[in-house]
């Protein structure tokens, strides 16, 4: 079960999700450096503060999503899940780096990624309840 290609791809999906994580995360180490603005401040100026709020927005969002996309995964199964998955790191990219330049851009990644998080934890109740209907 854990070696399907379904399971598989959920995992480099959840792996690549982590990483946009990791690398917002030391994006705003370096953004930091850069104002010389030293923990736990998180005010300065307009870049820095986008910065941390794109890094806290994902972290936010990665608690829906992974519980969300691997339920998915299990139990509506197929690639559906995890292509969507893609779709929703993707977006997050897309939010990032429009929020960066500037707040009103954020919009088209926050959207489809909120759209793809709805679209698993709906996948996720489908199987669910088939899953039930089953057992």
């Amino acid at each position: 079960m854990l070696a399907t290609p379904a399971i598989i791809l959920t995992a480099a999906v959840t792996l690549l999700a982590i990483t946009i994580t990791i690398a917002f995360a030391i994006l705003v180490s370096r953004v930091r450096r850069q104002f010389h603005i030293d923990p736990p401040t998180v005010t300065g100026p307009g870049e820095f503060e986008r910065t941390v709020r794109v890094h806290a927005n994902v972290v936010e969002n990665m608690v829906l999503f992974v519980p969300a996309l691997w339920l998915a995964t299990f139990y509506f199964q197929g690639w559906i899940p995890p292509v969507i998955g893609l779709v929703w790191c993707l977006a997050r990219i897309v939010y990032g780096m429009g929020y960066r330049s500037e707040a009103a851009r954020r919009l088209p990644g926050f959207i489809v990624s909120q759209l793809a998080l709805l679209a698993l934890v709906i996948l996720a109740a489908i199987g669910l309840v088939n899953a039930w209907m089953v057992a």
